[in-house]
């Protein structure tokens, strides 16, 4: 069983947190140390589909005792039927563990029965129903059970001896070595922790590199399951624990296996491919042709204006500076962008629009954000009702939140309110929350829903505002099921940590929300602990996961609240990280930043832009380190659109002699690659 991929949106007002051609293992060769970390995936991605046929021709499913001989691409999975533990011999007969067993005895298994490609059991003692066939080259999994509230912990996986590195999507991807002591301490809030696939993690997914290999793992429908990792014996391992429930829909639970090249980013590889399969794959081409303002992000960096650059003037003031494409966001408070300022910034081929959010409601009267206040019904009639009856409390316990099925019900008022934001001639829309964080189930008998029906609303009201309404939009930390209906997203980027969130709460360290013309919030500049430095920014451990997935699908930048100059001593390693993923920088802007830091912006919005202008609408094709401290690394896009070279450490590189701290990026057709030194960017403010 395949179904459509889910993941959650957060709340409103807080800082935003946080064709298909597998690159087929033809032998799961053993291979050099150079040769794992540098694997290129140079298999086309303009093809989208794979071979209809499940397996290897002439092979199909062979059962003996307990077990499952599977043919898959590269190699034979053999399944346990008793324990699901799961291992697979590749082409050269070295024995892979795809998975432990199940963590918890699932008992004696009835009979197979296959037919059809498709082998069927049960696991009667737990009341489960179990299917697995060779779908596409994947070993896919289906578990069913009859029990309300029952669980899985299963797959159990990590547990090979040769595996090296762990992929894990959180924010843009980290490429986690299983056996770093700090990774494996208490130090990162990694080792310990459990993800929900469907709200803390991009895409719902995860990966291994083995000694010459890789495993892919996917949940196509991730409600109901979280990705549990510990440390058994200094390694990291990670248990996925479904629950499955009748009202939640999660009765059925599917996991894809796949044996994949050594490249650290396989698994989003696999998930391109599988996304591509399902039809589920919008490229920003499509949305482009469907909305030539979408194509307005290209080239684009993106800032929230404050005080002055707000204003008409402060549009011109931008252009004078150099900036030749923005996005300009504004929050929805007492004093927006007006239509003149507006007109200004359109006249200067620039996208601007309003932050809004559907999520939170509060007493007009009271309420402390505009964007929360909703005259009746709307509050309190729409609130979200918990199982015990009671209303579930708003953000920060303000006002409650607001059912989705309550609005698809009476969609007017977001209609309404769409108008109201818009009435300035805004050609985008923020629309926070939407596409990421918790989804809800609510209780209440006048809008019940489960999270599934949750998803599907925001995903309905979304596309209203990018389709008929002709809105160039974004979301916040925008999960991958979101992507068809967005076009891009703020948070996506930066993998968060735990102890970023007390810190952002520290408004003697981080900031608080005065002045309104330059909150310390976002314009205080931060020295960031050295953990936290590590674990969110470090090269050595940032893998491009989401932008190999969907690069040329949506735009992805960091949140608001880490904006580029909120972290002054990592500017140039952010700024060489936006440029190897061919993703723009998000930036805070107000009178005073555009006169101390224009000059630098502009000069690096000019270097970018040609370069997202020709790949932003591209594949990520190849990601590779080029150094075994992984401190240089190169990015490709398209068929010879784009090659960038990223240097992070401090000693020249290559042939080339690339600085330390400094970046090539060559165009197709560039005679010579184009250098970018970001510490060496002009500071001088504007005369």
């Amino acid at each position: 069983m395949t179904t459509t991929s889910s993941t959650p949106p957060p709340h409103p007002q807080r800082p935003r947190r946080t064709p298909r051609r597998r690159a087929t293992v033809a032998a799961l060769a053993l291979v050099s140390a150079a040769t794992l970390v540098n694997a290129s995936w140079s298999a086309a991605h303009g093809a989208t589909t794979h071979p209809a046929g499940r397996a290897p021709a002439g092979l199909s499913i062979r059962s003996h005792g307990n077990l499952l001989d599977i043919p898959v691409d590269g190699g034979v999975a053999q399944l346990r039927t008793d324990s699901l533990a799961i291992t697979a011999q590749g082409r050269d007969e070295r024995t892979l563990t795809l998975s432990a067993p199940a963590a918890q005895p699932l008992g004696a298994p009835g009979p197979v029965t296959v037919e059809g490609g498709t082998a069927s059991w049960k696991l009667p003692e737990h009341g489960l129903s179990v299917t697995a066939a060779a779908v596409r080259g994947r070993l896919q999994v289906t578990v069913h059970s009859e029990r309300d509230g029952a669980t899985l912990s299963w797959p159990v996986t990590g547990t090979d001896p040769s595996a090296t590195q762990m992929q894990l999507p959180r924010g843009e991807g980290l490429g986690i070595p299983v056996a770093d002591p700090f990774w494996n301490s208490t130090r990162t809030g990694v080792a310990g922790a459990s993800y929900g696939l469907g709200t803390d993690l991009s895409m719902p997914l995860w990966g291994y590199t083995l000694a010459g290999a890789g495993l892919s793992y996917l949940v196509p429908q991730p409600i109901g399951t979280s990705l549990g990792l510990g440390s058994q014996d200094g390694r990291l391992r990670g248990t996925a624990v479904h629950t499955f429930s009748q009202r939640a829909g999660t009765r059925d639970y599917t996991v894809t296996f796949a044996l994949t090249a050594p490249s650290p980013v396989a698994p989003a590889q696999d998930y391109r491919h599988w996304l591509g399969d399902q039809g589920q794959l919008a490229t920003l081409s499509s949305k482009i042709a469907a909305n030539p303002e979408v194509g307005k992000l290209l080239g684009a960096f993106h800032a929230y204006a404050w005080g002055s650059a707000r204003t008409a003037q402060g549009v011109r003031q931008m252009q004078a500076l150099g900036l030749s494409r923005l996005w300009l966001g504004y929050d929805a408070d007492d004093q927006p962008m007006d239509a003149q300022a507006v007109a200004a910034a359109k006249r200067a081929g620039y996208l601007v629009g309003p932050y809004d959010s559907f999520a939170n409601g509060q007493d007009p009267a009271t309420a402390d954000a505009p964007t929360s206040a909703w005259p009746a019904p709307v509050y309190p009639g729409y609130c979200i009702h918990r199982q015990d009856g009671s209303v579930l409390a708003g953000f920060h316990d303000r006002g409650c939140y607001l059912s989705s099925q309550a609005f698809a019900q009476h969609d007017e008022f977001l209609a309404q309110r769409t108008r109201q934001m818009t009435a300035n001639g805004s050609n985008s829309y923020f629309l926070d929350v939407d596409a990421a964080g918790e989804l809800y189930d609510d209780f209440s008998p006048d809008h019940p829903m489960n999270q599934q029906q949750d998803e599907a609303n925001r995903i309905a009201r979304m596309r209203r505002l990018s389709g008929p309404d002709k809105l160039v939009l974004g979301s916040e930390a925008a999960h991958s099921w979101a992507g068809p209906v967005i076009a891009f997203s703020h948070g996506s980027l930066t993998p968060p940590v735990d102890g970023l969130w007390p810190l952002e709460k520290d408004k003697e360290v981080w900031g608080g929300y005065a002045p309104a013309t330059a909150p310390g919030v976002f314009f205080k500049p931060v020295t960031l602990p050295d953990d936290l430095t590590k674990a969110m920014f470090d090269p050595a451990y940032r893998i491009p996961l989401l932008e190999t997935a969907l690069h040329d699908a949506q735009v992805n930048l960091d949140r608001w609240e880490l904006s580029y100059t909120k972290f002054p001593a990592l500017e140039t390693t952010r700024a060489l990280q936006a440029i190897l993923q061919n993703t723009p920088l998000n930036l805070v802007l107000n009178g005073p930043t555009l006169n101390t830091d224009g000059r630098q912006l502009a000069a690096l919005q000019q270097y970018f832009a040609p370069l997202h202008e020709a790949a932003g609408t591209q594949p990520m094709t190849d990601f590779r380190y080029l150094s075994a401290d992984h401190q240089v690394q190169r990015t490709s896009f398209g068929n010879g659109v784009l090659e960038v070279t990223a240097n992070f450490g401090t000693s020249t590189y290559g042939p080339g002699a690339l600085p330390g701290g400094c970046v090539d990026a060559k165009l197709k057709g560039d005679g010579q690659p184009r250098r970018l030194c970001p510490g060496t960017m002009p500071q001088a403010p504007l005369e």
